[in-house]
């Protein structure tokens, strides 16, 4: 693995981010803009990058995490590969946006939705799902996409939601998924992996971020969004400084600016569908208005965290088969 370098003398420093490129590529040149720090990264899914910084341990070959859900940075925690720093923004933020000791602190905010192709509900005479329930409609069967936790945070993320709706009866959530295993098409490498294919009708439903799934409608896919009404969870995004970083100064100020209102305010800007965590950066005006009413909870990150590895285990050995 190669990540280049900037312009000869300029600062830089190196990232995994789990951030699309689309969306993390313009955030580093806005930050290259404001500060001539220039940020050599490549993409992952929080899985594999999180497998990465554990075993690059030793030898750190990046200097950030940037983006993914939380309980991806918890577990990094675990293994011992971050190193504490609060930025300036840290005093403001509200406690579910950062690590108590500053192990990793919050960039956005991403709830999950179920998302469905418009022309399938209308075929199958569907109404858009409304309970997870309604995902073990056969109807649905070999028709959803959701993503694959072996590699994707999103999986995770949706699978201690569902735990989270069956009041932590690991048991009752289980055999949950593993009815709804029946519907599923394909478990895909990416959490947005299954928003173009349900976009196109080569899938019926799916359950995504909220913030991939309003992608897919704005490049002008029929699809419907909508909320379960025994609640669905959302994960907080986060960035985190390596342990052993080769460019801390530079790594520091990435943190500073993306925990701020210099980031953050330009979520709207380049159509990127987050809940800013800053408290002086306001929503998106029609992604709040998608969000009103719908009943959100906030993963137990450090549960999730430290639960992660054996949650994920349990998955592959008993619902993806």
């Amino acid at each position: 693995m190669v990540l280049i370098r900037g312009a000869q003398g300029a600062e830089a420093l190196n990232a995994y981010s789990i951030w699309p490129e689309n969306w993390a590529r313009p955030m580093f040149e806005e930050f290259e803009k404001a500060t001539g720090i220039h940020v050599n990264f490549l993409r992952f899914s929080s899985g594999e990058a999180l497998a990465r910084v554990i075993a690059e341990k030793n030898n750190p070959r990046v200097d950030v995490l940037f983006g993914g859900p939380v309980e991806t940075h918890v577990a990094g925690i675990k293994e011992g590969v971050f190193e504490p720093y609060k930025p300036p923004s840290f005093g403001v933020l509200s406690p579910r946006f950062k690590d108590p000791e500053g192990y990793w602190v919050g960039i956005a905010d991403d709830p999950l939705v179920f998302m469905a192709n418009r022309k399938f509900l209308k075929e199958k005479n569907l109404n858009p799902p409304t309970s997870w329930m309604d995902l073990l409609d056969p109807a649905y069967k070999g028709m959803i996409q959701m993503a694959d936790a072996r590699t994707s945070g999103t999986a995770v993320t949706r699978i201690f939601s569902i735990i989270q709706v069956f009041d932590r009866d690991e048991n009752k959530a289980f055999d949950y998924m593993k009815k709804l295993r029946k519907n599923v098409q394909v478990y895909t490498k990416s959490g947005g992996g299954g928003t173009i294919p349900v976009g196109l009708g080569q899938a019926g439903a799916g359950i995504f971020f909220i913030v991939d799934a309003l992608k897919t409608k704005q490049e002008g896919y029929d699809v419907v969004i909508s909320f379960p009404k025994e609640g669905i969870g959302t994960s907080v995004e986060a960035i985190a400084l390596l342990k052993g970083a080769k460019n801390p100064g530079p790594a520091k100020k990435l943190i500073d600016w993306s925990t701020s209102p210099a980031m953050q305010s330009l979520y709207a800007k380049y159509k990127i569908n987050f809940v800013p965590a800053h408290p002086e950066v306001k929503t998106e005006a029609s992604l709040a208005e998608i969000l009103k009413g719908a009943k959100i909870f906030p993963i137990d990150e450090t549960w999730a965290g430290q639960n992660r590895k054996r949650i994920v285990e349990r998955w592959v050995n008993e619902v993806l088969p």
